[in-house]
């Protein structure tokens, strides 16, 4: 039984589906492109706005002011969520990743060398990230999840929304101009992504990176099998495209990302993976004979240790010819010249066998990374699904990579002394797989994750398990993995990381003149928010100074003044009261390239202006600075 509607019929939206039966390209998120229809209408060419090749929604611009407009935010440190505060190079950050970028622009500015994420994928489903400017809170319903007391960040994006692609686009946009700025001239940016978004991810790509820095689009093969839901074709690979922000400066690390392919090269030197292969021309029957091509027989004589070989008669120096174990006489590969050429190239080796010395030629692995990735080790449900599973032990994560994808893209793209930055960090695969591989090879690569504390669902497993939000589930499993990762290596490595909050600044917002009144003028006096600590103050410090939230921090007690030094001398700050030019005579000995204290803190006017002569006198290439 279907129910009565007591309404008019909306002949609006009637004509305008009518439209999109005949014209399809007409109809845009529920729109008519008058224009186009007029076209579509006539066979001679229409008069109207000029066009260009490009990508336009609803909301571009707004998106490009955005990602240049300043933001009052900043990030608080959280030392009882963190893991080796102290030590660790490695960074956790609660919040809303365009935020989190936003405030760490300065700090990062052209510092990370890859960027990898796994946005959301605009199934109609998916929970994005609601821009301030593009929706009103009354146009739809299906707002959920508020994850803070500044109220609702994320929304589900179903395909209802009238602005279904426009809104995943400003989202995505925004964000992408911002972390274009953190990547290094020979830095890159992978994508991952379905097919529901492909193109206008590519078209954002291309317009940010520009479309002759797209390196590539991988398909990978994550679920063999096809989703068994679908109605037309069962999904079964996604998508990764790469950017450079410079594809001159990039250059791929040569590894051998197929398992089968290790064992075909097993060895290595610095100009990659190779194989040996007798120098003794073994093919070509009679025409490799000696007998047939004499100009190919002639000496290579090698030292005593295998370690040197030349064409040039020396003393004590082995003198092999190309004869078979068999005894038949051949001939080498090359010409007397090319050998030489060869052999001052490195690529012949000798090696000593059954009593005899034989010669060898390098042939090394021709390193193309192909655009499908098949191995089973990218299957998302047993390295990724499972592997999260058992390692939370629950059911915590839908669709996390795979470890092993993650590792490669890491092998493939860095080096071990890189930072990688992942905004979606979900699950925190990155984080897993920068430890990993740092762990097999000794590496020093450094991780930033940005994950936004969307409400777990309290019917969930998650939920069951104790975790609240996803955050929760990825701080937690880098510390789970890290566990394990220690179990099975001995190598001193960093695991921990710094965790932060993306927060309200530490300082009040200057009131006008007009606003202060007799009853909150002495809130005027102290501009430091009551809820803010000392720690609180550094970083945000440390954040607008463009330093990096990893450098390390000592705390101090001068003139009985608590002082903090970051990165030695780098930046020493004291937020105590009372402060005169007697702790300046001290700090200046340390001879600081920044010191930065309360504008508050000082005994008087005339201990303010004492204060900086002394730093004058002592150490006149610091900067001071107050807050």
């Amino acid at each position: 039984m279907q129910k009565l509607k007591l309404n008019t019929k909306n002949l609006v939206d009637e004509n305008i589906q009518k439209l999109a039966d005949i014209f399809p390209n007409v109809v845009k998120e529920g729109k008519v492109d008058f224009e186009l229809l007029k076209q579509m209408l006539s066979d001679v060419l229409i008069d109207g706005c000029k066009e260009r090749y490009g990508l336009n929604w609803v909301g571009k611009r707004e998106s490009i002011l955005k990602a240049n407009t300043p933001i009052n935010k900043t990030l608080r440190p959280i030392k009882e969520k963190s893991v080796d505060f102290e030590n660790t190079k490695n960074v956790y950050i609660e919040g809303d990743n365009f935020e989190a970028l936003k405030i760490i622009q300065e700090s990062y500015l052209t510092k990370i060398k890859m960027i990898y994420i796994d946005p959301p994928y605009n199934t109609g489903t998916a929970m994005i990230y609601k821009n301030d400017y593009s929706i009103s809170e009354d146009e739809y319903q299906n707002e959920i999840n508020a994850v803070d007391e500044e109220g609702v960040k994320l929304f589900k994006n179903t395909d209802s929304n009238g602005r279904f692609h426009s809104d995943w686009l400003n989202m995505m946009y925004e964000r992408l101009l911002v972390a274009r700025d953190l990547l290094r001239e020979d830095g890159l940016m992978i994508m991952a992504i379905d097919h529901n978004e492909l193109h206008n991810l590519i078209h954002l790509g291309d317009e940010v990176f520009g479309e002759t820095n797209r390196l590539g689009i991988i398909s990978v093969v994550h679920k063999p099998e096809g989703r068994n839901q679908a109605k037309f074709f069962g999904t079964s690979n996604e998508y990764m495209i790469f950017y450079a922000k410079n594809k001159d400066n990039i250059n791929f690390n040569q590894v051998i990302l197929d398992e089968n392919l290790k064992n075909e090269y097993p060895y290595t030197d610095e100009k990659g993976n190779y194989k040996l292969k007798n120098f003794i021309r073994l093919s070509d029957g009679k025409y490799s004979l000696r007998v047939n091509k004499p100009d190919f027989w002639y000496p290579i004589f090698v030292s005593p240790d295998l370690q040197e070989l030349t064409l040039e008669e020396k003393h004590n120096y082995f003198k092999i010819y190309p004869i078979t174990d068999s005894g038949q006489e051949r001939t080498w590969k090359t010409t007397p010249q090319t050998t030489q050429e060869r052999i001052k190239n490195k690529l012949l080796v000798a090696k000593k066998e059954n009593n005899s010395i034989k010669i060898y030629e390098k042939l090394y692995e021709n390193q193309v990374i192909k655009t499908h990735w098949i191995d089973k080790k990218y299957h998302g449900y047993h390295y990724g699904t499972k592997l999260v599973d058992n390692l939370l032990g629950a059911k915590t994560f839908d669709f996390p990579k795979s470890l092993y994808l993650i590792i490669d893209i890491l092998k493939l793209t860095t080096s071990q002394n890189d930072i990688i930055l992942d905004f979606f960090s979900g699950s925190a695969t990155t984080a897993h797989a920068v430890m990993e591989l740092n762990a097999e090879d000794g590496g020093n690569r450094q991780f930033i994750m940005v994950q936004i504390p969307e409400i777990v669902d309290e019917k969930s497993e998650a939920y069951k398990a104790g975790f609240r939000t996803i955050a929760e589930i990825g701080r937690e499993r880098i510390i789970r993995a890290a566990e394990k990762i220690k179990s099975q290596y001995t190598n001193p490595l960093d695991f921990g990381f710094r965790y932060f909050k993306v927060d309200t600044s530490n300082f009040k917002e200057a009131k006008d003149i007009s606003e202060i009144t007799q009853e909150n003028l002495f809130e005027t006096i102290e501009n430091i928010k009551p809820d803010r600590n000392d720690l609180d103050l550094l970083f945000e410090v440390i954040l607008n100074l463009g330093l990096e939230l990893t450098l390390k921090i000592e705390t101090k007690e001068i003139l009985d003044k608590k002082v903090y030094f970051v990165e030695q001398n780098s930046l020493i700050a004291c937020f105590d009261d009372n402060i005169d030019d007697t702790l300046a005579k001290e700090l200046a000995t340390y001879e600081p390239l920044k010191v930065v204290l309360k504008d508050s803190s000082f005994k008087s006017d005339s201990d303010k202006i004492n204060f900086e002569q002394t730093f004058k006198e002592l150490s006149p290439e610091s900067d001071i600075w107050v807050v």
